[in-house]
């Protein structure tokens, strides 16, 4: 059974794209996107499978946890296809830079073990920093020798971070080695097949444009849009003003709030047949300044308590 480096040897000489051609700064980005939404959801199912099982259980481990949840997603992906599975999904794959071959070249057993190492192993050292200075007696209040080891990783992790912002800057510059560790490792992102030209109709361009423009021009006019008064002035066209003094005056309605509906505390009236409640009219009126019936569409006057003989009088008589 042949392993890694006799997969490379056998694919070596394989027809394919040609590696020297430039692969999109996007697409090599939206392949860290993809490993990362995996790595994310990975975790999520598997701690779901503890949830009732108290809660913590898993905090103590969680960075080992997560670092062999990535062993396990490189061993079935960039171990056994010289590609991680975003890459895989954008029709990209590794390619050793560093044989210099015109032909694509798959990587060595070496330059995955690197991947996996130098992706897994920093995250796992920021997590268990505190522990491992603990650990080696360098913890809090722990003399010269503590503040030294911690001075020595603060320093350690800015250049890490320098080093990895000058990459990221040049990967800008020239398309490729989207991260340090490709960089050290000579593990270029290539196509796996060759990329078809992307023909888009006007039709399609033309829809999207429309739909667009509609889009922008709702989301600038609807919040001009009073849509409390105009659902009133449409039910006051709708129901007549008869039918809405009828229910302010004698009907079960008008014996409800207008806003809440619901039996009116402190009644007030705002210059129509309606009636509120006094905290409802407040409350709608400072977040209104020109605040409308929400039964006729009527602008309000001034908040006045009005007394509800009739509904007294019902209740008495029940």
């Amino acid at each position: 059974m042949a392993g890694p480096e006799g997969e490379g040897r056998q694919e070596g000489g394989a027809s394919g794209p040609d590696p020297r051609t430039p692969v999109l700064r996007i697409s090599q980005l939206d392949a860290f996107e993809l490993d990362s939404a995996l790595q994310q959801l990975l975790w999520s199912q598997f701690s779901q499978c503890f949830q009732n099982l108290g809660p913590g259980l898993l905090t103590p481990l969680e960075a080992e946890l997560k670092v062999l949840l990535q062993m396990l997603v490189w061993r079935f992906s960039l171990y056994s296809g010289s590609s991680t599975v975003g890459q895989a999904l954008l029709g990209l794959r590794f390619h050793n830079a560093l044989s210099h071959a015109p032909r694509y070249q798959t990587l060595s057993r070496r330059q995955r073990l690197g991947l996996l190492l130098l992706g897994a192993g920093p995250r796992w050292l920021r997590e268990r920093s505190h522990s491992l200075l603990r650990s080696l007696g360098a913890g809090p209040g722990s003399g010269a020798l503590s503040g030294g080891l911690r001075t020595g990783m603060g320093l350690l992790s800015g250049l890490v971070q320098t080093a990895n912002l000058v990459n990221f800057l040049v990967f800008l510059r020239k398309g490729r080695y989207p991260s340090l560790s490709e960089r050290i490792l000579g593990a270029r992102a290539v196509f796996s097949r060759s990329p078809g030209a992307r023909d888009v109709a006007f039709q399609y361009v033309n829809r999207e444009l429309l739909w667009h423009g509609f889009a922008e021009f709702l989301i600038f006019l609807l919040p001009l849009v009073d849509m409390r008064r105009a659902k009133a002035a449409l039910r006051y066209f709708l129901s007549g003003p008869a039918v809405a003094e009828e229910e302010g005056a004698g009907s079960p309605g008008g014996q409800e709030c207008g806003f809440c509906g619901e039996w009116p505390t402190m009644p007030h009236s705002i210059g129509c047949p309606h009636v509120f409640c006094y905290y409802c009219v407040k409350s709608h009126a400072i977040a209104d300044g020109y605040l409308t019936c929400p039964q006729c569409g009527q602008e309000a006057a001034g908040a006045e308590p009005v007394q509800l003989q009739i509904e007294m009088t019902e209740i008495h008589a029940r």
